[in-house]
């Protein structure tokens, strides 16, 4: 993956003598000759820090692209946009070692060619694809997974879109955080930093939870701040604890009175369908927004 610089660098012009030779290499694959990694990295090979759009390329050391990926909780369903792809590193990981299908989004032309080169010397053609272009010009909502090695700014300019995926896309980045959207897990090692975040359903407004089988009922007005949840019950006069949203799941608790409370739900189109725990007695909950 790509590793940003702060100042926006100008692409540099594609070296044309590499660029042949990698094109003839890619050739030769469509015409059924095998190709190695040794051979790929012949036509072009990148160095540490050198300069790209808004980045200097560092690629993610092995131990920690496995990590992320099981943080996402990886899996052959899942569909990986690597967005700064780089050569190409994690999504031919996604799928050589958790199967799934995956997308890589490179800037620079001679990089992506030689991701997609080593994606045909790795066997997973059939899986992954690494496309040159510009992330902040790319749809990849159809991403069950999205990764990143972006710097917090960047970051910062990606997040509005990813709030807007589907809830439960997960989103794992390498060592730079999402300001105020704090992450659903953390791992640290001598391997590097991961964060993790689940893209949360919204959530905010006034619901009446009514029991399906029963004449139990209560109200819930809800504010939310990106997957944490706060606000009051009935009257508005005893707050919720403990609110939180993980993808479409919610989870909250309150009292009322003598009455406690323990919500897990999920939400379903317009209704959260919850089993509620009250006075340690648990049955079926269908909350709806006003």
């Amino acid at each position: 993956m790509s590793m940003p610089i702060r100042h926006r660098l100008q692409p540099w012009l594609r070296a044309s003598a590499a660029g042949l030779l990698l094109t003839s290499v890619i050739a030769a694959q469509a015409l059924g000759a095998g190709v190695t990694r040794e051979e790929c990295e012949k036509s072009y090979k990148p160095s540490t820090g050198q300069p790209g759009k808004d980045v200097v390329w560092v690629p993610t050391n092995d131990p920690l692209v496995t990590r992320m990926l099981e943080m996402a909780q990886v899996g052959k369903n899942d569909l990986v946009y690597d967005l700064g792809a780089g050569d190409g590193k994690i999504a031919i990981a996604a799928a050589k070692q958790f199967g799934a299908r995956a997308i890589g989004v490179e800037y620079n032309p001679d990089m992506a060619q030689l991701a997609q080169c080593l994606v045909k010397a790795e066997g997973v053609g059939d899986k992954v694809k690494v496309v040159q272009g510009d992330i902040f010009e790319t749809d990849f909502s159809s991403a069950s997974v999205i990764t990143l090695y972006l710097l917090p700014e960047l970051n910062l300019r990606l997040r509005p879109t990813l709030l807007k995926m589907k809830p439960g896309t997960r989103v794992v980045s390498h060592s730079f955080l999402m300001d105020d959207w704090r992450p659903d897990e953390s791992s640290v090692s001598t391997d590097g930093a991961a964060y993790l975040w689940i893209v949360p359903a919204e959530v905010a407004g006034k619901w009446t939870f009514k029991q399906q089988r029963g004449d139990d009922r209560f109200d819930v007005n809800l504010a939310q701040t990106f997957q944490k949840l706060s606000g009051t019950v009935g009257k508005g006069t005893d707050d919720i604890s403990n609110a939180e949203m993980s993808g479409n799941k919610i989870e909250m608790m309150f009292s009322e009175g003598d009455v406690q409370t323990r919500l897990k739900g999920e939400l379903k189109g317009n209704q959260i369908e919850a089993q509620v725990t009250r006075n340690d007695v648990t049955s079926t909950f269908i909350g709806t927004r006003h």
